[in-house]
């Protein structure tokens, strides 16, 4: 699920859009490049997210997977753009 976009489906952050940057068995980091960065993630249980589109952008999910540096740049652009169409 690395590189995927999720939405919240709990607490403050009800229906905010996040890039899921890291995952545990129980648990997913998220991160939106604004307010949660990719140094800082915001733990999620995974029960409280919805998966809203299966891959987010090829090459972001590739960097998160090898493990290479990620720009909250980058996020914040995948974000956007699936922010954008779901608008229209």
């Amino acid at each position: 699920m690395v590189g995927w976009l999720a939405s919240s489906k709990a607490g403050h952050d009800k229906d905010k859009v996040y890039v899921i940057i890291k995952e545990e068995p129980e648990y997913v980091y998220l991160a939106d490049g604004k307010a949660r960065t990719q140094g800082n993630p915001k733990k999620k249980n995974r029960k409280h997210i919805q998966i809203i589109k299966e891959k987010s952008d090829d090459i972001l999910r590739e960097k998160l997977i090898r493990g290479e540096k990620v720009y909250n740049e980058e996020i914040r652009k995948i974000i956007g753009g699936y922010v954008c169409q779901r608008q229209m």
